[in-house]
């Protein structure tokens, strides 16, 4: 395998990530942005925790705009908390809410098994249960330890 391919193989993955996903509550159009946006901030606050809007963009790459509609989101599931920053009270800061809310719960115990069959084009429990075990492997050996994956 190459750089490229593994390049392209990370967004075969991202896409059967979105698709195991659920639903958040109204549906997709409800929402401006992509769930890929809303993982990746909250991956950043969790990781960071008592940040800036801004901070989280600059570290993430991500706008400014895309940003602050995923804290949005994340606030209305209860998955984090803005609070004033008690150095410049017009700066909110963005941690993870002390519980799981409800949301974070429902995605956390979503399965990949029916996105991966359709990606695989195949249901057969035997390949399900080798590429599954493939990508624990990977998870467990490339990705630091956090909250999302305990």
């Amino acid at each position: 395998m190459n750089g490229a391919e593994l390049f392209l193989l990370g967004r075969v993955l991202m896409k059967i990530g979105e698709e195991a996903l659920p639903e958040p509550p109204g549906g997709e159009g409800r929402y401006a942005g992509s769930a890929r946006l809303v993982l990746i901030v909250a991956g950043d606050i969790a990781a960071h925790p008592g940040s800036a809007v801004g901070e989280i963009a600059a570290r993430t790459g991500l706008p400014q705009s895309q940003v602050s509609t995923a804290v949005a989101r994340l606030k209305e599931a209860g998955s984090v908390q803005a609070v004033p920053d008690p150095a410049d009270r017009r700066r909110v800061l963005v941690r993870p809410a002390p519980e799981a809310s409800g949301r974070v719960a429902e995605v956390r115990a979503t399965r990949i098994e029916s996105a991966l069959a359709a990606a695989l084009g195949s249901d057969d429990p035997e390949r399900l249960g080798e590429v599954t075990q493939a990508l624990e492997v990977l998870a467990r050996t490339l990705m630091p330890a956090s909250p999302a994956r305990s």
